[in-house]
């Protein structure tokens, strides 16, 4: 097998985040799997057949809020000093953390305000209000402008959606289940937004000694991370139309980005077409509902260059727009 980026010691000197996430030991994911038990239930690997290689299907869209996110907020709150809580939780979310932070602030009594880009699902967009929070909805670009900056006008304790230390050992408990159902897993692939899950799936695995491909899977109208790992930096790039929700931006954070530039060994880009193949192979296949992230990660994992392979594709949620998936499943591709 290639050299894993996890053999790689490359110098990390520009992201406090990234020294001390790479510095997290094995104990610290079992720590944040107990302290999230009670939040976040331990989803199966699905066999998924395909005849030129194994399949397991990672299903974070079975979570009680059909995401993986879940994981990252009731890990971030459970962390989180009581004192800075006292005038509730911000967050910036597309709609799936947003839902986390909302069902953790809740159960602990606290406030919670969403900012979410217009690009969101409704669906999201609903269950956030039906879940008590206050949605605040902004252009993509003020919201990206949230995401980097932090600063979002309102009162109260803001827990990033990836760049937090919490909520990357959060996502990495997704990694120890991985390693317990498939222990001869040879590749892992995760759906791209901003790198949060990823970096914790990577981290955890090689916490635990496993030598895993780690690839992460982007759709074709938004390419940040393929672009940084070409260029060995991040850059600005389009972020295009598409039905695929979750996923993408304009950039790398200069945050994650030494983290990312060190634990992922690939990036996969997926076509839309590709993407919808997946969306409907998971419904007739495996009876899964899973939105467009989700499928972009299987249909990363039945890229040709995985053949031969022990792949297992995170699919990272189950959100998705009644008219969208039926629009999918129907035969169309965008």
């Amino acid at each position: 097998m290639a050299d894993t980026a996890s053999d790689r010691t490359t110098e990390l000197t520009h992201s406090t985040l990234a020294t001390k996430a790479l510095s997290a030991t094995l104990a610290d994911f079992k720590a944040a799997a107990v302290r999230i038990s009670g939040d976040a239930i331990k989803t199966p690997a699905l066999p998924f057949r395909q005849p030129d290689r194994r399949v397991f299907l990672k299903a974070e869209c079975l979570q009680p809020l059909g995401s993986f996110k879940i994981r990252a907020a009731a890990n971030a709150l459970a962390q989180a000093p009581a004192a800075e809580l006292a005038n509730g939780v911000i967050t910036a979310s597309a709609g799936n953390f947003g839902q986390g932070i909302a069902q953790a602030a809740k159960a602990r009594g606290l406030s919670v305000d969403v900012y979410v880009p217009d690009t969101s699902a409704k669906v999201k967009v609903d269950a956030l209000r039906d879940m008590g929070a206050t949605v605040h909805m902004v252009s993509f670009a003020d919201w990206w402008q949230i995401i980097m900056t932090r600063q979002t006008g309102t009162n109260g304790f803001f827990v990033h959606p990836v760049a937090e230390l919490a909520v990357v050992i959060g996502n990495g408990t997704i990694g120890l289940e991985i390693a317990a159902q498939v222990p001869d897993v040879d590749t892992v692939v995760v759906p791209i937004g901003g790198g949060g899950m990823i970096s914790g799936i990577a981290l955890a695995l090689r916490a635990m000694g496993k030598k895993v491909r780690i690839i992460g899977a982007e759709i074709e109208t938004s390419t940040p991370l393929f672009q940084a790992k070409r260029a060995g930096h991040p850059v600005t790039v389009a972020r295009g139309a598409t039905w695929i929700d979750g996923i993408g931006s304009t950039g790398v954070l200069d945050e994650m980005w030494p983290m990312l530039e060190h634990l992922v060994d690939e990036v996969i880009v997926v076509s839309h077409a590709e993407a919808a193949t997946a969306l409907r192979l998971l419904a007739r296949q495996s009876h899964v509902v899973a939105e467009g992230a989700g499928a972009v990660a299987l249909a990363a994992a039945l890229h040709p260059s995985l053949a031969g392979r022990t792949v297992v594709p995170v699919i990272s949620g189950g959100n998705i727009d009644a008219a969208t998936y039926a629009r999918i499943l129907l035969g169309e591709d965008r």
